[in-house]
């Protein structure tokens, strides 16, 4: 008997492997794939798909699944390689965004500007994103405010992190009206800067303040996930402060043997900060990374983001291993 055997995702063309003892649902958690799911036990059918090719065992019954035949991934083994239909999976970029009223559980300040945003969906599971996707925010009489979802795919809440500064009318109007127990109307999801699967490469995260968001999204989804490769988080601010979530950046790093974490305070002044100090770009050129066996995603500013993939392009980066939401919502003229 194989080891293993490949699953075939239709129509979103996703794959990954299956050890012969397990599972379909269970090694797609494994591989980073989200399938909607509820129960883990065949009962609420969530998890549905429809034989296309290939065989596989009703692990409840015993029973031979022959093509055409309907399964739930979580009370399925393969015992050949298969090819599934199962809408509810789409590929990244490809999951059309749906508005929904979502309330408000949590309203909090992380630091002096930055709020952490936790909201409840309804019929949570069977709204699916991608770690790194972001939603956007629809107020009365004001247009779209999009954010980035800070929390996993896997997570039953939608986490996000508002920065709201005393000089800035639009952050403040958000944060007042995302109170605790309010309800709010969301658009998700929305980015193709995400993982749909889990990466082949290390990864190198390059983030400017809040674009740390968007971040947190993928390393807590990879360490839910069989990922072995080594990651790298550089955090870029203007002063110390603005790291709102440095503890938790530190401890990931202490938890995680992989993960190592390099902040970056752009404020040279500030002589009590003995950590890298400068440009962000600059400190990513500085350290010793092979970009020529890295998967990069960085999220900030235009002008960052465009900085940053000029300079690493220059230093070897192959252009097609670079990714940003802010080449598809503001591409270069």
């Amino acid at each position: 008997m194989a080891d293993s055997y490949r699953v075939r995702l239709q129509p979103s063309g996703l794959e990954y492997w299956v050890s012969a003892g397990d599972d379909l649902l269970s090694a797609a958690s494994a591989a980073g794939i989200a399938v909607p799911m509820a129960c883990c036990n065949g009962v609420c059918e969530i998890c549905e798909a429809r034989m296309l090719a290939g065989t596989a065992v009703n692990t409840r019954n015993q029973n031979t699944l022959a093509v055409a035949s309907r399964l739930m991934l979580c009370r399925t083994r393969a015992l050949a390689d298969v090819e599934l239909e199962i809408t509810s999976v789409i590929a990244a970029g490809k999951n059309p965004p749906r508005k929904v009223l979502a309330k408000v559980l949590d309203a909090r300040p992380l630091n002096h500007d930055i709020f952490r945003i936790e909201l409840q969906l309804p019929r949570r599971r069977e709204l699916s994103f991608h770690a790194g996707q972001y939603l956007a925010i629809h107020l009365d009489n004001a247009g779209p405010a999009f954010f980035s979802i800070a929390s996993s795919p896997q997570q039953a809440n939608i986490e996000l992190n508002i920065q709201a500064s005393p000089g800035w009318a639009s952050g403040q109007i958000i944060v007042n009206a995302l109170q605790v127990g309010a309800e709010v109307m969301v658009e998700l999801p929305h980015g193709k800067a995400c993982l749909a699967v889990i990466p082949k490469k290390p990864l190198l995260l390059i983030a400017a303040g809040t674009g740390f968001a968007q971040m947190k999204s993928l390393i807590e989804y990879l360490r839910s996930t069989d990922y072995n490769q080594p990651v790298i988080l550089f955090w870029g601010v203007r002063q110390r402060q603005d790291l709102y979530l440095q503890s938790l950046a530190e401890q990931w790093a202490k938890d995680w043997p992989l993960f190592r974490f390099v902040p970056v305070v752009g404020d040279n002044e500030d002589n009590e900060w003995s950590g890298r100090h400068g440009q962000l770009a600059h400190a990513v050129l500085s350290a010793d990374i092979d970009l020529s066996n890295v998967e990069v995603h960085a999220s900030g500013s235009p002008t960052m983001v465009y900085t940053l993939m000029d300079a690493l392009k220059d230093a070897g980066l192959p252009a097609d291993v670079f990714f940003s939401d802010v080449l598809e919502y503001a591409p270069r003229p």
